[in-house]
């Protein structure tokens, strides 16, 4: 089997929004979903970060505070949790959604002790509103929930690119695709493809990265099983 036993997988608000745009569709959440429970049936434990891009890309108004801002944002990746659980559980998967800002009425609190009990379970847990603190990303809350739980891996499904590359394959031809990086290189890079708090994260505990493209859902099961494709960032456990 791949190395991977426990994963933490990153999915954006881009890509729950799908070709609509803005909001949830549901062909996009249902595809993805499928995947994940191929996933889960090849024998990898599944820990979900959830972006909020889709419903909330901050401030738009300069007389909004921050904390406000990040407040809204962090509600909305808690929308995007309970209906990807939604479309999870409909194919027969057992899930939990845990938040770092209490609302148990409907999610639980996030515990670390109760997720990694979760997963050994065999539940997919989806972990939202961020830290619970404003000021940090959902690429930082990943490399931390990563770290918590003590996954093996971090994928990192992009929507509009298969890997990172240099400058932007969109708008360049000549743009240079990496196979393999360190987190150093993508900081001297200045390659953004996490916030420099989440690459610091990960560099600091030498937790492997994987960066590849979610457009085509199947990808992340290529992934898992040890395909290359996509860029491998970081950690001991090559590819």
């Amino acid at each position: 089997m791949y190395a991977n036993k426990r994963v933490l997988i990153k999915l954006s608000g881009e890509f729950l929004a799908g070709k609509k745009g803005f909001g949830m569709d549901d062909d996009a959440i249902n595809s993805i979903a499928k995947v994940l429970k191929d996933v889960h049936e090849y024998g990898v434990e599944i820990g979900i970060v959830v972006g909020g891009g889709n419903f909330w890309r901050g401030r738009n108004d300069n007389d909004m505070d921050r904390t406000v801002s990040d407040n809204i944002g962090m509600l909305g990746t808690v929308m995007n949790a309970l209906r990807v659980q939604a479309a999870l559980e409909s194919l027969g998967l057992e899930t939990r959604v845990q938040t770092a800002i209490q609302m148990n009425e409907v999610a639980e609190p996030f515990i670390v002790r109760r997720a990694i009990r979760h997963l050994e379970k065999g539940r997919v847990v989806i972990f939202a509103a961020g830290t619970g603190h404003p000021y940090f990303s959902t690429d930082t809350t990943a490399a931390l929930r990563a770290l918590e739980i003590k996954a093996d891996c971090i994928l990192l499904g992009k929507t509009g690119t298969d890997a990172i590359y240099d400058k932007d394959p969109n708008k360049h031809d000549d743009a240079k695709k990496f196979e393999n990086l360190t987190y150093q290189e993508i900081l001297s890079k200045n390659l953004g493809i996490m916030d420099a708090s989440a690459t610091s994260l990960c560099q600091d505990n030498n937790m492997p990265l994987v960066v590849f493209g979610i457009d085509d859902p199947s990808n992340l099961l290529k992934v898992v099983k040890g395909e290359k494709i996509g860029t491998y960032v970081g950690g001991n456990n090559g590819r």
